[in-house]
């Protein structure tokens, strides 16, 4: 069994090869299960909206913390020797600490979220988690995450593409593997963010309309993750099933025993 030092390498690896990382989230244990036992998967991913979620809750920290961690921790569990990099939002106020118990129950990654906080507090969180993991001897790869596109409202996108970068920079000077960007981005945005904080620096998720993977992969971005969208998927396949059951039809052609 691969060790979690080992594990947290490999992912730090992931994210510097010249490959862009894909990880499709996951949020239980059967979909880590599937998406694990995928040809193409060197990762996994959860989503914090997608477990919260499973369990009843509304995403924002709503489920807690020793509920994430448990479900974290079955997640990594099921991977095997695949590293896992987890949603933890922002930290549930204990950043340092919520790494900490994060890493005991074999997790080597994990977004953090600034919610936009004042800069000075939002880097104060990444050098909690920073100096947490460190403590515990692993290379964590810790994907500090902005929401400065998320919460932009009606604001000008060059003053919102301006503070994501100024956040980038401290965060990453703060220790922070990498940054992520969640958001509707252009191609020139990405560019941008490259160039400023540097190649396989930058971290996206995959929405609709976002920025082809190719794309990606040539401006030098890191890392591709699909947050909440995944499940959609899931759920969207159930849905339908549903209806065509009410319609008086059945179970799709195609379908696969997969657990």
């Amino acid at each position: 069994m691969t060790s979690t030092a080992d594990k947290a390498t490999a992912l730090q690896q992931l994210h510097a090869a010249p490959d862009l990382l894909l990880v499709v989230n996951v949020w239980d244990a059967i979909t880590a299960k599937v998406v694990a036992e995928t040809p193409g998967t060197t990762a996994l991913a959860t989503a914090s909206h997608g477990i919260a979620a499973a369990h009843g809750y509304d995403d924002g920290e709503n489920i807690p913390r020793d509920e994430m961690i448990a479900a974290v921790g079955l997640i990594a569990r099921t991977a095997g020797d695949l590293p896992v990099t987890a949603d933890l939002e922002a930290g549930y106020g204990d950043p340092g600490g919520t790494i900490a118990r994060a890493i005991d129950v074999g997790i080597v990654g994990a977004n953090l979220e600034d919610q936009v906080k004042p800069l000075r507090e939002a880097v104060q969180a990444v050098e909690a988690a920073v100096a947490a993991a460190e403590k515990a001897g692993v290379d964590f790869v810790l994907n500090a995450r902005t929401d400065a596109f998320l919460k932009a409202g009606d604001k000008d996108p060059a003053a919102v593409l301006d503070d994501a970068i100024e956040r980038g920079r401290a965060y990453l000077d703060a220790g922070a593997s990498n940054f992520f960007v969640p958001g509707k981005l252009d191609q020139t945005q990405v560019g941008r963010l490259v160039e400023a904080l540097g190649e396989r620096k930058v971290n996206l998720i995959g929405i609709p309309g976002s920025i082809p993977l190719k794309t990606a992969q040539e401006l030098g971005v890191a890392r591709v993750s699909y947050g909440p969208w995944s499940q959609n998927v899931a759920l969207t396949a159930l849905a339908e099933l549903a209806e065509d059951v009410y319609r008086g039809g059945g179970l799709p052609e195609g379908t696969r025993k997969l657990n």
